[in-house]
């Protein structure tokens, strides 16, 4: 969950760094793809008890002002 949660923003900013448009939407989908591996693991986390109810509610609240952000980025690209 670590490593996802690293590589959200990670992959944001190379793909900011990079020199075209399409790198950069390449690289939000790349980041938007590890919020979504995180949630998925959290799910996991969260029924085989190693997460309890309040954390996972604040995790998927703030995967979703984030993946909101990743979304409207990405659509003021095309």
């Amino acid at each position: 969950m670590q490593r996802c949660s690293l590589s959200v923003p990670s992959n944001i900013a190379e793909g900011k760094g990079r020199l075209s448009a399409r790198e950069l939407r390449q690289y939000l989908g790349i980041a938007r793809g590890s919020l979504f591996e995180l949630l998925t693991q959290a799910e996991i986390a969260l029924r085989l008890g190693l997460l309890d109810q309040d954390a996972y509610d604040v995790l998927d609240h703030q995967a979703a002002l984030i993946g909101t952000g990743i979304n409207r980025f990405l659509a003021r690209l095309k």
